[in-house]
């Protein structure tokens, strides 16, 4: 295991544009790079916290924790977890969602929910050794 530290993203830097332009395409190839300004309202939005995982001080991961309240309660979603190829099964992905768990029940979220792709075999294994749960839930997509 490698050295990873994980910390929210409070400001939107040269080196944070680049680490989303060099990760992304890693977790959606047909993502369009992000601007400063979009990295910026996500950063600036009291709804989501942006966490980096570091190792050698390179940002070597992402992880977006979005909470909302709904007449239900407060909402917790882990969404656009991406690792570099090059630090994945080294405890990175690990660090980054045991930091938006942490944050999550701070905040007073009861649950935390995300969603992966099936052929994400060794990230669904991570969400499951962590404690998540499968649901027998359907997930829908309205294309606008």
């Amino acid at each position: 295991m490698m050295t990873v530290q994980v910390a929210p993203v409070g400001l939107v830097t040269d080196e944070v544009l680049e680490a989303f332009h060099r990760l992304i395409p890693q977790l959606s190839p047909s993502s369009s790079p992000m601007t400063m300004t979009e990295l910026d309202e996500i950063v600036g939005n009291t709804s989501i916290v942006l966490f980096a995982a570091r190792t050698d001080g390179l940002i070597v991961g992402l992880l977006t924790l979005v909470m909302f309240r709904i007449p239900t309660g407060l909402r917790a979603w882990i969404e656009d977890v991406v690792v570099d190829d090059r630090a994945r099964g080294k405890g990175v992905g690990e660090a980054l969602n045991r930091a938006a768990l942490s944050m999550a029940r701070q905040r007073g979220a009861k649950t935390v929910d995300l969603t992966s792709r099936p052929s994400r075999e060794a990230a669904n294994r991570l969400y499951q050794r962590l404690g998540f749960v499968r649901r027998d839930t359907n997930v829908y997509r309205f294309e606008l």
